[in-house]
């Protein structure tokens, strides 16, 4: 088994599994009918990208799970995803704010591990890179239309932005994991994308006439297993029909 790759398959299908999870609650409550389509596309995009990364992450493992078992049976200790994803929505600003830093990051990093020497992990970024671009024009937009918007809105994306900003930094950190599969050229060291990412996020601010947040110290643990209380309440929810019917199908 290669341990690495299983860890480093299991950080980027948790990522969009959480987050397709939390966008999936905007679901008959988004603020007019067509953001009510689209998050729910955007949030079945990141469930298919969860999908296949989980079930790569049980064929490297080698121990049976597939990708229902790694995303139905394991506890929160044992998700791998960045702070970030888990957040809660809050108000539209709030998810917003967080669409447009997440998928900025997934367009950089799924546009360079189209390059992979693994090449599943090409696979699936070659697909996964088409998505996440019109996610990142997704919040682009609606952050533009906030940001320079009226008074009102203006104010909730400014909050937005303080709300998300703290838990960016974990997206870029390093570690044994990334040093190793970067090296080996099957993954994309997270620090290189901070550049490009910061120059992208930074220009949509601008254009929107906002200023990013003043850096403060991050909030950062998810890598390692080390959750908010808020992915819990997240995992009951999306685990608790699969856990009360163990080994049930249609």
């Amino acid at each position: 088994m290669n341990e690495p790759l299983v860890d480093y398959s299991l950080r980027l299908g948790d990522d969009s599994l959480v987050l397709a999870q939390r966008l999936g609650e905007w679901v008959a409550r988004a603020p007019e009918l067509e953001e009510d389509v689209a998050l729910a596309n955007i949030a079945l995009d990141l469930l298919g990208q969860a999908r296949t990364l989980l079930t790569y992450a049980g064929q490297v493992e080698g121990a049976g799970r597939d990708e229902d078992a790694l995303a139905y049976w394991r506890d929160d200790r044992d998700f791998r995803n960045v702070l970030l994803a888990e957040l809660p929505n809050g108000d539209f600003a709030v998810t917003m704010a967080r669409q447009l830093m997440v998928s900025a990051y997934q367009y950089e990093l799924y546009d360079r591990l189209r390059a992979s020497a693994d090449e599943t992990l090409a696979a699936i970024a070659g697909k996964a890179v088409k998505e996440v671009h019109y996610h990142r024009d997704h919040a682009t937009q609606w952050v533009l239309r906030l940001g320079d918007g009226t008074d009102e809105s203006r104010r909730r994306m400014v909050a937005g932005l303080e709300a998300v900003w703290p838990y960016t930094d974990e997206l870029f950190d390093t570690d044994d994991v990334t040093d190793l599969l970067s090296t080996d050229a099957v993954a994309v060291d997270p620090a290189s994308l901070r550049d490009p990412w910061r120059a992208y996020v930074g220009g949509v601010l601008a254009e929107a006439g906002l200023e990013p947040p003043d850096d403060v110290p991050a909030r950062r643990g998810g890598r390692h297993g080390l959750h908010t209380e808020q992915l819990g309440y997240l995992l009951a929810e999306m685990q608790h029909l699969h856990r009360s019917h163990p080994g049930a199908s249609w």
